[in-house]
């Protein structure tokens, strides 16, 4: 009798049971990337799950049989850690920043993303590659990147200098800003502000206002809100693609708005409510964050210094002057709303 095998789906186990040496490999690299944070809490969690993909990619740590686990965390596991984003953040919190002080971290966010990709042309920059690090540069780094990335399919080299830029731009602020401060007569508040408006990743916004006291409540509802427009910036690019009828893998149009952004939305919703308890949402974000390490630990691991070397001083200079400009948009925008 003949068969067709086209007609029967995999089994559930045959697709899981290839996904556990890499998945296995990502947990123990969490713990490693929690421990370095531990060490050294310059270093954040995020930070150092990249750092420690990067080493095993370019060391030969990763081989054929992890691949597949490391590119379910780079994707799926990352989705799942941009839904509970969500849950850090309450409508309450971004209207308690008061009008102005919205209205500057919606317009500084856009103007970045925008005047990034126009740099970016300007430069002679690949569209892909301007589009990733603007996205990380204006909304939360690395995640943004991904998230991103997840709508774009960009090539796996453009995420990799997009994730390079904004990880070495975010780390850099980190030192940078703080001494500023004097300088620029900036009080705590507006300095919180100010770094939540302009670091890229949200551990390197602690990092940051952390080393000024009452610096960091200012700081982390300014940079949730940039979060939060990672939202509708990845359904306008979703649209515009759907538009143009450009075809993600599969030849598929891209969604009108991907599923993980409606769930992001929908977490925001739930935190709103009022509804979970303080330690529950505490749980809850030390779960998250390790969700997102894993996923920039996947990330991470795509991560090949050769083809690095091989992009050139412009992807370079564009990731700088994008840092640059939301430095300059922010310090703006601050200085007006408050």
């Amino acid at each position: 009798m003949i068969t067709d095998e086209r007609a029967a789906p995999p089994a559930p186990a045959s697709r899981v049971v290839p996904l556990l040496p890499g998945l296995a490999l990502t947990v123990a690299a969490v713990v490693l990337a929690v421990l370095l944070n531990r060490l050294v809490p310059a270093i954040g969690i995020l930070t150092g799950a990249i750092l420690l993909g990067v080493v095993a990619a370019n060391s030969g740590l990763i081989r054929p049989w992890a691949r597949a686990g490391t590119r379910f965390s780079a994707k799926q596991v990352l989705r799942a850690g941009v839904v509970l984003l969500g849950l850090q953040l309450a409508v309450s919190d971004v209207l308690g920043l008061g009008g102005p002080m919205l209205g500057a971290v919606v317009v500084v966010t856009v103007a970045t993303f925008l005047g990034t990709q126009w740099l970016g042309r300007r430069m002679g920059v690949r569209p892909g590659q301007s589009l990733l690090i603007a996205t990380g540069s204006a909304v939360c780094g690395a995640a943004a990147i991904a998230a991103m990335n997840s709508v774009s399919e960009s090539d796996e080299e453009d995420v990799a200098t997009g994730i390079g830029l904004v990880t070495v731009c975010g780390t850099l602020a980190i030192f940078l800003l703080p001494l500023l401060r004097g300088p620029l007569g900036l009080d705590p508040r507006t300095f919180g502000a100010w770094t939540g408006a302009s670091v890229h990743e949200v551990s390197q916004v602690v990092a940051t206002a952390a080393t000024v006291p009452g610096a960091l409540g200012a700081a982390v509802v300014v940079k949730l809100t940039r979060v939060a427009l990672l939202a509708p910036l990845l359904a306008g690019v979703g649209i515009a693609r759907r538009r143009a009828g450009t075809a993600v893998a599969g030849g598929e149009r891209p969604p009108i708005v991907p599923l993980f952004v409606v769930g992001f939305l929908a977490m925001v919703a739930v935190r709103s409510t009022g509804l979970l308890a303080p330690g529950a949402l505490d749980a809850i974000k030390t779960f998250d964050t390790w969700l997102l390490a894993a996923a920039m630990f996947g990330l991470g691991t795509g991560v090949h210094l050769a083809s690095l070397r091989r992009t050139g001083p412009r992807a370079l200079a564009l990731g700088f002057a994008s840092w640059l400009l939301i430095g300059g948009l922010a310090y703006a925008g601050v200085l007006i709303a408050l």
